[in-house]
Order: structure tokens, then sequence, then C-alpha cells
């Protein structure tokens, strides 16, 4: 993806870790050795030199004139060479090495890095002299090793410097081994090992003096927390590093600091903005950051954030102040990255004619551009480079469907990428192909290269995470299109024709391998273990796969010993969301009675076409497996105009059919761990219907109840260890999101995130005989105005290992929800029935009820996971 080419490419941790190799080194210039053929005073005068030639050297390094700093750097080397001084002779030959090699000059940087390693190897220096060096110049082995691609093998080296730092008790040395490990890490998408690295440094780092070094490492930190999820805490540990920043008077730190913090503002326009303008500001006023490639980057955030939130106003006057930025700074495989980036946010921006832009370029002018930077990227035989050149260039004639072009770019492309071995990028161009084959009315052809796309996305498992949200190939544009294009290409036939059982079969996995996809990039890491097949084991079950499309809406229904069946409505995706918003708008207002219209356009939709096959083959249970939008919606609520779903069917969701080995609750003995919020907690009204909710639970089973102060994240961890009760009925204030950072739970010390409460309820013996078999959480409700908020519900239900899940989409803060769990249980504890048809016969207890026959009060609960 592009986001790893810009991780390569902007080089934010390349050029911090370079600044340490050289502007940082502890230099030991007291080192000096008198040598018959040179007088002491000629040595100082010489040394003298040599020291203000070596700093010079660095000065114009760090400004990216690395022909002046060579050419400072060689003239310091004869003279330590002429002195003897190996020490220093090997010190400085290590950062020409880093010179040749951002030149792209990788045999001489090799040869260079390797005679600096021999000259040390072979002098006599005692150890506390010459560790220092050796640790030195390690690090820039590792560095060079890394600009290669090289990335085991830099690891590897650092490794090794680790070493010698430790021997020279140097801390910042084994901070700076930290930070180049991490970008090594983060290059390679493992952001949570990049996580553990640094994690493991923040503590020593408190007690470190202020340094550029602890700048660097904390914003490596931010940065990586950021690229986890953890927005607030990636925000606090950037502040920090730029309070540091801004003691040291470090002006080129303060601005890479501040684009990162930008980043952070995701979604948040005006911060974002201002986060840049403060960083341009410095920028602008400092020779050494104006003169770097800091200002491009900035201008290229700026770029991204004015297109994401539509400011085009702003965009235009950008355009020309990037295009002069280029002309300022040497050639390198940094400027290529950025160049590439600029080239896919115009071809962007051109995609849609109604944006009148004066200053953007027409496409032969972006042509050219391209063309220009392929032929950069071959002089340095950068291939990546070159393969997201052609892409892009493919990319242009797609959209002027220029169909034979197109197909010859990216096919170059295409192969570029897989001689690189580099899925990430393959899957782009497979992807691209697809859709030209489309156009060229090749519909086998453009399936097999969909099918090819999707195949390398399921295998890339981690690296599909390692997608950094602020590029512009991020995971909705680049990777969630992937699976429904090819879904709409699966399941559209000629006229007169059938979808055959093969490409249904197909349709169903290509859904399910989404839904797992949207959580892995929920939680930016793997989350599902290997699992079994649950969809043949309950004969009175079907199985509804509802799969949103641009122009359409696709359903397969699954039902027992039974051909997939397929129907599909022709309404938009965008019709059909506010169809889905105004259900969800209108159904928590108690007073009105204005959700029947869309609750029946919605049955229409998605029951109404099954009916007839449900009816025949006597379904009592519909498993709904809800795509986008509709994982926010109360399905036992829709509408027949007679009567809600629920009175004639059970209802349960499962982000897919892939769960753990199911067993129906009634073989177990029925126990529960309660914990509950009655009384205001951490700005959080109080919830006074919890109280009788947990008594209404214990009346019914035995249970261990946790009550407002004895309800902590420590004691609920020790009740689930201790207690091996089945059910754990949590009752508080908490949200589901599509940000996993602002998907929680509310205890009486502190909000517990669904990494807190997945780790909570695992601490109980990984048996499958003591696994929680049902997790309720009553009280929570979905983010409003978030589209994809239940994202984080499905994600909760996986994450924390339970069979099931029984939550609610709104909070009901009502004596109707102590009624109406009392009766759950009730149906569990005395009825030999699912899980699913207690939740059924709960809800109808209260729409029985005249004070409740509202869906408000009972049509919040679902149920998701396993229903039997």
């Amino acid at each position: 993806m592009l986001s790893k080419l810009l991780k390569q490419g902007l080089q934010l941790f390349v050029f911090l870790i370079i600044g340490l190799s050289i502007s940082l080194i502890v230099y030991n210039d007291s080192i000096s050795r008198v040598y018959a053929t040179i007088t002491p005073q000629h040595q100082v005068v010489n040394t003298q030199t040599a020291t203000k030639l070596e700093k010079d050297g660095n000065y114009y390094y760090q400004l990216q004139q690395f022909e002046t700093a060579i050419s400072l750097w060689q003239q310091a080397i004869r003279i330590y060479e002429q002195e003897l001084n190996h020490l220093s002779h090997a010190r400085v030959l290590s950062k020409l090495a880093l010179a040749y090699s951002q030149l792209n000059q990788q045999q001489q940087a090799t040869a260079t890095i390797t005679k600096s390693w021999k000259i040390l190897t072979e002098s006599q220096y005692p150890t506390a002299e010459l560790s220092p060096v050796l640790a030195q110049v390690l690090n820039n082995q590792g560095i060079i090793e890394l600009s290669q691609g090289a990335r085991e093998n830099a690891i590897a080296t650092w490794d090794r410097a680790k070493v010698y730092y430790q021997q020279a008790a140097d801390e910042l040395g084994l901070v700076k081994i930290a930070v180049n490990q991490a970008s090594a890490f983060k290059q390679a998408g493992l952001y949570h090992q990049a996580l553990k690295s640094l994690t493991a440094l923040n503590d020593s780092l408190e007690q470190q003096p202020d340094s550029v070094v602890k700048v660097t490492a904390l914003r490596s930190y931010g940065d990586i927390l950021r690229l986890v999820g953890q927005k607030k805490r990636s925000q606090a540990i950037l502040q920090a590093s730029l309070a540091v920043a801004n003691r040291l008077n470090a002006h080129t730190q303060q601005v890479k600091t501040l684009l990162l913090l930008g980043k952070s503002y995701r979604g948040e326009s005006d911060q974002q903005a201002a986060q840049y303008k403060q960083a341009l500001t410095i920028c602008q006023q400092h020779p050494e950051c104006l003169n770097s490639d800091l200002v491009l980057q900035l201008y290229l955030a700026q770029l991204h954030l004015y297109l994401n939130s539509a400011n085009w106003q702003n965009i235009d006057p950008l355009i020309p102040l990037i295009k002069n930025q280029f002309q300022n700074l040497p050639d390198n495989r940094t400027l290529i990255d950025l160049k590439v980036n600029f080239a896919h946010n115009l071809v962007k921006l051109n995609s849609d004619k109604k944006k009148q832009l004066k200053n953007l370029p027409h496409n032969r002018e972006i042509e050219e551009f391209i063309d220009n930077t392929i032929k950069q990227a071959q002089d340095l035989d950068y291939q990546q480079a070159q393969s997201y050149g052609y892409g892009i260039w493919g990319k242009i004639k797609e959209q002027e469907q220029d169909w034979k072009n197109a197909q010859i770019y990216t096919q170059k492309a295409l192969i570029l990428a897989q001689n690189l071995n580099s899925p990430e990028i393959t899957y782009l161009w497979q992807w691209q192909l697809g859709r030209i084959h489309q156009g060229l009315q090749l519909r086998p052809q453009a399936i097999a290269y969909y099918l090819q796309a999707v195949e390398l996305l399921k295998s890339l498992s981690l690296d599909l995470v390692a997608i950094d949200p602020d590029v512009q190939y991020s995971f909705r544009d680049s990777v969630e299109p992937v699976y429904r294009e090819l879904v709409s290409l699966l399941l559209t036939t000629e006229k007169g024709q059938t979808v055959t059982q093969t490409n249904l079969k197909t349709g169903q996995e290509i859904i399910e391998s989404l839904q797992l996809a949207e959580l892995t990039d929920f939680f930016r890491e793997a989350c599902l273990t290997q699992s079994t097949e649950i969809n043949t084991i309950d004969p009175q079950a079907a199985i509804i796969y509802p799969i949103i499309l641009k122009d359409r809406l696709e359903v397969i229904l699954s039902l027992p010993n039974q051909p997939l069946q397929h129907y599909q409505i022709f309404i938009s995706a965008i019709k059909l969301e506010e169809m889905i918003e105004e259900f969800r708008q209108s159904i928590v207002i108690r007073s009105r009675r204005n959700f029947y219209r869309p609750a029946q356009q919605l049955y229409n939709i998605l029951v109404r076409p099954a009916l007839e096959d449900l009816i025949a083959q006597h379904i009592k249970t519909l498993v709904f497996v809800p795509d986008g939008a509709l994982r926010n919606l109360a399905w036992g609520a829709l509408h027949d105009g007679r009567e809600y779903l629920i009175e004639n069917y059970s209802v349960a969701i499962t982000p897919g059919l892939k769960l753990l080995t199911p067993r129906p609750l009634q073989q177990l003995e029925l126990k529960t761990i309660a914990a509950g919020l009655t009384k205001p907690r951490q700005g959080f009204s109080a919830l006074e219907y919890v109280g009788a909710e947990l008594k209404q639970i214990n009346k019914a089973v035995e249970t261990k109840i946790l009550l407002n102060q004895d309800f902590t994240a420590k004691a609920l961890e020790e009740q689930i260890q201790y207690w091996d009760h089945p059910i754990v009925h949590i009752a508080t204030h908490g949200q589901f999101s599509s940000s996993i950072e602002d998907t929680f739970i509310l205890s009486w010390d502190k909000p517990i995130n669904i990494q807190q409460l997945e780790s909570i309820l695992k601490t109980r013996n990984n048996d499958q005989k003591q696994a929680i078999e049902l997790l309720i959480l009553s009280a929570c409700e979905t983010a409003v105005g978030d589209k994809r908020a239940a994202l984080g519900l499905a994600g909760m239900a996986v994450r924390t290992g339970a069979r099931s899940t029984l939550a609610t989409l709104w909070s009901v803060n009502d004596d109707s929800a102590a009624k109406l769990m009392g009766n759950f249980y009730q149906q569990l504890a005395n009825q030999q029935i699912t899980k699913a048809e207690a939740v059924r016969q709960a809800q109808l207890s209260l729409l029985d009820n005249p004070s409740y026959k509202h869906p408000f009060y009972w049509a919040a609960y679902i149920l998701l996971g396993n229903w039997l």
C-alpha cells in the first residue's frame, strides 16, 4: 500500500535517526595520540581543523546537502588519517557511508562502513575508548542496511550496537537503538512490536535530561501510539516531545513533532490545520528547516487535509507552492516518494471534473510529471517508486477509459511489485487490472484479478493494519472496496440468468472475509483465532447476509440443507443509510410512532423477499451477518405492517459464522458475576434502576454482585478469576464506537477499554469448559452520529472471548430494563431454550405490557455471536 511507501519514503524516523547518528554522537575529541612525525602543537591545530570540518559536514548533512557534507568529511578524514587518529577516522567514515547511502551510492556506502569497522577492529584502543565508536559505527551500519531493504540485518546489527552502548554505559545510545529498531518494525507494519520496544523506554526517558534524543524517542513513541489507535495517549506523549523541543529551542524537532501532532488529530480538521500552521510558521523562520524537505512534507500534509475535507479554496494556492518546493531539493529516494504522493493526490483531485481549480494540472502535465519521476527512480534503481509511478499512470488512463494504455501501465506496475515480492503493492495493481478488465467487458478476467487481490489481502493479515491512516490509501479507500466490488461482480448476471451456487458461495466467503478485515483494521492487529463453522448445526436457523453495494443491496440467504438463495433490491447505499438513520433516530423517541415507516421499509427490503422460504423451511431463528450501517439496526423492531419481527422469529447477529465451538447454555449450571453502577461517576449520570436489575438477576440465578465502589476493574478481574461462573453481567455506562479508543465501559475507578476488558475476562484459565458463555452489557449505547459505531460492539463481542454477547444499542435507563433482564434470566433458568429465544421472550414480555409497548424499551437489546 502507499502507506508502506510513504512510511519508507517520508522517512520521518530515518531522518530523526540519521540526525541522532550525526548531531547527537558523544564525541570523544580528547582522545589524542602523539606520534614522532607530528609535533603536539601541529597536531592540536590539525585536530581543531578536522573537528570543525566534521561539524560543518554534520550541519550540511542535516540540510540534506549531501555532496557538501561528503566534501567536508573527506577533508576531515585526511587529517585524522594523517594523525593516525583511528577512532575519529572510523567515526567520520561511518557518517560518510550514510551520505553515500542517501545519494543511493549503495556499493560505496557498504564499502565505506566496512572500512570504518575494519579500522576499529584492527586498532588497539582501551575498551572504554573503543566501545562508543564501535556502537556508533554499528548504529550507522544498521541505518544503511534498513535503507537498502535489509530490515532483519539492520535489527540484528542494532542488537550488536546495543552491546557496545551498554559497555560504554551510554543510556542515550540505547535510546537511539530502541528508536531505530522501532522504525524498522514500523516499516514492516509490526506496530505492536514497535510499541513494545518503545514502551520499555518510557520510564527511563522520564529520568533523562532534555536532549534531542529524548525529543526523538518521545516523538517515535507518540507516533506508534497513534498508529495503534491510542489517540489520546499519543497526543499526550507528542505534547511531551514538543515541550522538550521547546525548552531546547530545537526548531527542526519542533516542526517534526508538530507534523505528527497534526496527523494525530485526524478527523478534527481545525486542530490538524492549527498544528500544521504552527509548524510552517516555525519552519519558515529557520534556514535549517526551510532548506530541508520538511516544508514540502507540511504542504503535502495540508493538501491531504484539504482534500479529505473538500476545502478546495485552500488547495488551489497550495499546488504551485508544492511544485516550487520540488525544484529546491536534491534528487533522492525521499524526494521521489514525495513526488509519488503528490502525483497520487493530483490524480485524485482530477477524478472529479466538478472541481474548478485553476492551478490543478491537466492529465497530460501530471503524466509528464510521473514520467520524470519514474526516470529518476530508474536512475536510483528504486523499483518500488517505479511501480507506484506506473500504477498511478495506469489510474489516469483508467479514468479516461483508455483501457489499452491503462492495462499496459498497470501491468508494468504489477510486474515490478511482484519482482519486489511486495504483496501490499501487488494487490493494488491486481485490483486496478480487475477494474480495467471490467471496463473492457471481460468479466471472467476481471473476477480472476479481483480474486487474486482478495487472496493477497487475506494473506497479508497483520500487514493490513500497516496502513498509516493519514496516507491516501486508507482501509476505507483501498481495502474495503476490493471486497465489495468483487461481490458485485460475482452476483451480477446476464439478463435472464441466475447466479451460480459457486458464485454465491464465493460471495458469502468474501463478505465474511471483509467482516474479519474490518475488525482487524479496528483493532490495528489480527484479532481472531482459528474457529469452527456453526451454520449447519441449527436446523431451524437461517443465515442472512445483506451486502451493501453502491447501487443496490444484495442478500444471500443460507437455509439448513438447502442451496444458497439470493435476492437483490435496487436501492443506493446512500438511500439505505438514510433510511437506517431515520429508523434509529425515531425509535428512541418514546412519545412518537414515526419509526413505523422506516421499520416497514427496511422489513420489505431485508426480510420480505425471503419470507416464503423461511416459512417453507419452518425457520425459527434469523441470524443476520450485518454489513456497514446495518450493524446499528435494531433488527427485532422491523415491522411487516402488522407485527414486529420478534413476534415471529428469534433474532441474533454475528460478525461472521466462524466462532468458538458452540454449546447450548442450558447444558451448564447458570451462575452469574454481576457488576454495576447506580451512582453518578466520572461525569456520567446515575443509573438508578441498575440496583433493581441486579436484584432481579439474583432472584433468578446464583449471583456474585459488585455494586458501585465494589465494582472496580481489579475487583471484577479477581471475581472472574476465582468464580467459575458462565455468565458475566455488567450494568453500567458504556459506549461502542468506530474508534477503539472511544469504546469502553465504566467502572467505579476508571473506564475499561476493549483490551483491558479482554484481559480481565481472559484471566480465567483458557479451558473451553470454563470459557465465559454469555457477556451481558446493559445500559451501554452506540456513539451518536457514528455510522460505524456498532463496529465497536462487534469488536468487543469478538475480542472478549465470550461465546455470546447481549448488549444494548442505546441506554435504557428505566425500570423496564430490570423487568426485561429479570424475565431473560427466568427464561434461561426455567426452560430448555436457546439464548436467542430467551431474549425474544423477554422482549415480548415488555411488548405485551401496555406501558412498554414502544420499541424504545425492548428493541435496544441485541444478541451477538452464538445464539444457541
